[in-house]
């Protein structure tokens, strides 16, 4: 708390000069600076007048701390000045809890469910699906459970948006009993809980169940359309997708962009490269621009579908890229035999800050071995876990075996292979014994032997020198 005294006047808001500290402001004062304040430093400013000023304990002006704390990613910070309110009231904790969750810090929110409820503080119908939505990110399903189970107690069991919540838990945890549990015993439903056993029931691949119920919605919106769609392109049915889409245009439906995305899918999953650039036309000819979504599926669409040169056109078209949208470029490249122009690609997502991740480096080592370039697959592999702290998966490990054997690099591939997890190893050990029977790399095999009992793959090993 004694960083926030320490911040430069130039931090705050400009505009009308801050009061003398001898002369207190009010809470609305305060409130007015909370809602102007755009950066962090100038936050911790705020709040050493507040302290000054004996309004710490304010709940309003802590409310109002915590969601900036929360939009600029510190929830550090924010733990200190929740912490410094006495007897915080359930809002309070709620919106604490919310923060964690969209933080990415989930066992922190449950953690402070605990102490909340340990606290003998009641929570209210808002607590509920926040602290659901944390066993969701989580996987906490019995924790989940549990919190059910004081709903029920509480009552607050009859309230919607709390089972809404509840069934996607146990959909996301693959509880497709309880789930559907849930939703018959609702007694009422509105459509968002009609789509959300939709998604729920596709998700487990239960693509006819889910029909099933999407025909007997009373009332349906684009969301669920696109539910049930979506459904169809991700189970490899992509005719009944379209045949949907046509069904729903026949209703007077106006698609929205995940929509489209999803005929993108479809499209993709029929190898037809026609129906692909038909929706591609439909999108622009009814006003929908091509956003990071519709983009990064139109560059994997028409990459699969043999047209790299579209999908460079869409992606030089996008005026905003996501992460997925860089890697589906630079996969696609080098998917294509275009190694160089994906690791120059590469270089420029660096160049505009974008941080890669496990994919990404896919790509690039894919490049690399499209190049035979082993110099810069070496850098590239460091690079990942020196760098950007990126654990390597087997894709990962698979290019730089094809590299280093390539150039007959036979101590390096040993080296990288005793480096691998264990897991790894099984799968790697089979494909590179039956390797070194076709081209004659017999020191791989012989050091997968020696060394079987060390890198847990005896089976795998015993299993191919026998063939």
């Amino acid at each position: 708390m004694v960083t926030c005294l320490s911040c430069t006047p130039d931090a705050l808001p400009r505009g009308k000069p801050f009061m003398s500290s001898r002369q207190r402001f009010s809470t609305q004062e305060a409130l007015i600076l909370l809602q102007k304040c755009s950066q962090f430093r100038q936050l911790k400013q705020i709040q050493a007048k507040i302290i000054r000023n004996g309004l710490c304990h304010d709940q309003i002006l802590v409310r109002k701390m915590l969601h900036l704390c929360s939009s600029y990613g510190k929830m550090d910070y924010a733990a200190l000045v929740f912490h410094q309110v006495q007897s915080p009231l359930t809002f309070t904790w709620n919106l604490m809890i919310r923060a964690h969750t969209i933080n990415g810090s989930s066992q922190q929110a449950l953690l402070l469910y605990n102490l909340m409820i340990c606290q003998g503080v009641p929570p209210d119908k808002f607590t509920f699906p926040f602290v659901i939505k944390a066993c969701i990110a989580s996987f906490a399903i019995d924790k989940g459970k549990e919190v059910h189970g004081l709903a029920i107690k509480t009552g607050f069991l009859g309230d919607i948006f709390v089972l809404n919540t509840l069934m996607d838990l146990y959909f996301k945890c693959g509880d497709l009993n309880y789930g559907c549990k849930v939703f018959e015993k609702m007694p009422a439903r509105n459509v968002v809980s009609w789509t959300t056993v939709i998604t729920g029931l596709v998700a487990c691949g239960e693509i006819n169940a889910a029909r099933a119920v999407f025909e007997q919605m009373p009332i349906r919106n684009i969301v669920s359309w696109t539910a049930m769609i979506n459904g169809y392109a991700r189970n490899q049915q992509p005719q009944e997708a379209f045949e949907l889409f046509q069904k729903m245009r026949l209703e007077n439906v106006r698609p929205n962009e995940f929509t489209l995305v999803s005929l993108i899918k479809a499209c993709t999953e029929l190898g037809s490269l026609k129906l692909g650039s038909w929706i591609h036309d439909f999108a622009l000819e009814n006003g929908f621009e091509v956003g990071v979504f519709l983009g990064t599926a139109l560059i994997d669409m028409y990459s699969k579908c043999g047209s790299l040169e579209d999908a460079r056109r869409v992606f030089n078209s996008m005026q905003i890229k996501s992460l997925a949208t860089w890697n589906s470029m630079i996969t696609s490249l080098g998917v294509h035999g275009c190694g160089e122009e994906a690791l120059a690609l590469f270089a420029q997502m660096e160049k505009a800050n974008v941080q890669p991740d496990a994919i990404t480096y896919v790509g690039v080592l894919c490049a690399c071995v499209h190049t035979n370039n082993v110099d810069e697959g070496y850098r590239y592999f460091r690079d990942m876990t020196e760098r950007y702290g990126i654990m390597p998966v087997q894709e990962h490990y698979t290019c730089m075996i094809e590299l280093y054997s390539r150039a007959d690099m036979v101590d390096e591939i040993c080296e990288l292979v005793k480096a691998m997890p264990v897991k790894t190893n099984d799968n790697m050990a089979a494909s590179l014994i039956r390797e070194s029977k076709v081209d004659g790399l017999a020191n791989i095999g012989n050091f997968f032997y020696e060394n079987a009992g060390e890198l847990g793959c005896l089976g795998v090993v015993t299993c191919c020198s026998s063939q």
